[in-house]
């Protein structure tokens, strides 16, 4: 694989630019906490960080979630960013094809990652969607799309479909039911499952303490 010295430092300000201004949870510092949660778990793993960090600092540089559905937007903007820029068409596949599968696709929808560094890729992603700052992104989310924060008369829904999945506009709560809280049970890595743990635990904690405060005064 033939990287050019700098691509990551070009890669950086790309994104940044790209993805300056958004309020949704998919902004710049997501990348970042990604590609530091990708990157460790590549060292743990001994996986091949150029790709890892490549795929991490792209996987959401044109995500479908704001492209109309479009689920090749991801891979194709991050293919021409790369060609651009001189990387070669091995390391180019094998980023792209991170990025076009490391999305959750619904509760009932596997999805498989075939190389370990797109293990470490998906696992970052999915560990930066948990605890705190999953909490946070979570409200952020549905509050960009204009999305009630929970309405108990909307059930949660297990999607047996990325159709389906993408075309969810439930209430924030129910998101955690729905992705959120399967995503410690579907870590690839070793790393990523530990790392997972306290993340999982603590949105557990947050739950409880959201239902007792809605629940205040209600007699049971």
């Amino acid at each position: 694989m033939t990287v050019s010295p700098g691509i990551i430092a070009l890669t950086v300000e790309h994104v940044r630019r790209t993805l300056d201004g958004d309020s949704s949870g998919h902004d710049w510092w997501h990348i970042d906490r990604v590609r530091r949660n990708a990157l460790r778990i590549a060292r743990e793993e001994q996986a091949d960080c150029v790709v890892v960090e490549l795929a991490a600092l792209l996987h959401d540089i044109a995500d479908w979630k704001f492209h109309g559905g479009d689920e090749t937007a991801g891979p194709r903007a991050a293919g021409d960013w790369l060609s651009r820029n001189g990387v070669d068409s091995a390391t180019i596949e094998v980023v792209c094809d991170i990025i076009a599968k490391v999305s959750f696709k619904g509760a009932g929808v596997p999805t498989t990652m075939p190389t370990l560094e797109g293990k470490c890729v998906q696992d970052g992603d999915r560990l930066d969607a948990i605890g705190a700052i999953g909490i946070a992104r979570a409200f952020a989310f549905g509050g960009h799309f204009g999305r009630a924060m929970y309405d108990p008369e909307i059930p949660a829904e297990a999607h047996d479909s990325f159709a389906a999945y993408k075309s969810k506009a439930g209430p924030t709560i129910n998101h955690f039911y729905e992705k959120l809280l399967l995503l410690k049970d579907r870590m690839q890595t070793t790393a990523g499952r530990r790392l997972a743990l306290e993340r999982h635990q603590f949105m557990e904690t947050f739950l409880l303490q959201f239902f007792h405060e809605w629940n205040a005064g209600v007699v049971e």
